[in-house]
């Protein structure tokens, strides 16, 4: 794929069953995950697994969450580089950018994608993500379950189904870090698989305030999420009207486009709404 993933779905990597049906999913990236999902006992199968995974050709892009930093689970999961076709790693519970450059001197310029809210001390460290030197950092999500346990919260949510004030800073920060950075901003999961409506409209906010994928937990939410972070045909046609007038007239500081005034924001609005069309 050129473009970024839209839908990155977790599948346990001890389950064959769940591996298979991710396989056959929709989703632009597939997790692979050997953290939080494995239990300790499983996580040796799990790595042997997925040494023999099928050959890939085409469809999504494989990535592994492997364990965090400076555990042995750690050292034993970055022993599967070069023995499976994966895309790029997922770095759990990571604080700074100084993390990234630790894996990054462990593993060299494979792509990561670094969890960036999941502990207290997280929430600090969001703009050093985007000092890295020669940074192999491709995307940031967030995670609300971890922090919350981290923060000794009772729940993450009121009792409307809204995140409380420390989850919503940690998403926000989230997406201004990673825009820091230069990386893709995804959303965090969706906790509730079987409400569809709930998952579309969190998606659909998200998409609204910048993020362009979200994390998945279940095959039946690849869909909807890949509807949500995907441009409708409206939006890709006034994307091209926008990119085609400043073309014509590129010493223009403001165009009028289908009745309305636009400027250079909006042109980057438009470049970004064609790139995530795949345009």
């Amino acid at each position: 794929m050129s473009r970024q993933p839209r839908s990155w779905l977790f599948v346990p990597a001890d389950s064959e069953k769940k591996i298979a049906r991710a396989l056959d999913s929709e989703a632009d990236a597939l997790i692979f995950d050997l953290e939080d999902s494995v239990a300790a006992a499983n996580k040796v199968a799990a790595r042997d697994l997925l040494r023999n995974l099928p050959a890939r050709s085409g469809g999504p892009q494989w990535w592994v969450r492997i364990n965090p930093l400076r555990t042995e689970d750690h050292r034993l999961d970055l022993e599967l580089l070069g023995s499976a076709d994966i895309h790029g790693l997922v770095l759990p519970k990571a604080e700074s950018g100084a993390d990234i450059t630790e894996l990054q001197h462990r593993t060299g310029s494979i792509p990561i994608h670094a969890i960036v809210t999941e502990t207290a001390a997280s929430l600090f460290g969001l703009l050093t993500y985007r000092d890295v030197k020669d940074s192999p950092l491709a995307a940031m999500s967030w995670g609300a379950e971890d922090l919350s346990a981290a923060l000794g919260a009772a729940s993450n949510k009121d009792g409307k189904g809204r995140y409380t004030a420390p989850y919503t800073l940690a998403r926000t920060l989230t997406l201004a870090g990673a825009a820091a950075a230069g990386v893709q901003p995804v959303d965090g999961v969706f906790a509730d698989f079987r409400d569809e409506p709930g998952l579309i409209d969190e998606a659909l906010d998200a998409a609204r305030d910048g993020f362009t994928g979200k994390l998945a937990i279940h095959p039946a939410q690849v869909g909807p999420i890949n509807a949500a972070f995907s441009p409708t045909p409206t939006q890709v046609a006034h994307a091209r009207a926008i990119v085609a007038a400043f073309a014509a007239e590129p010493s223009a500081g403001v165009l009028s486009v289908d009745g309305r005034m636009v400027d250079k924001p909006h042109l980057i609005q438009a470049q970004r709404t064609l790139a995530r069309a795949g345009d």
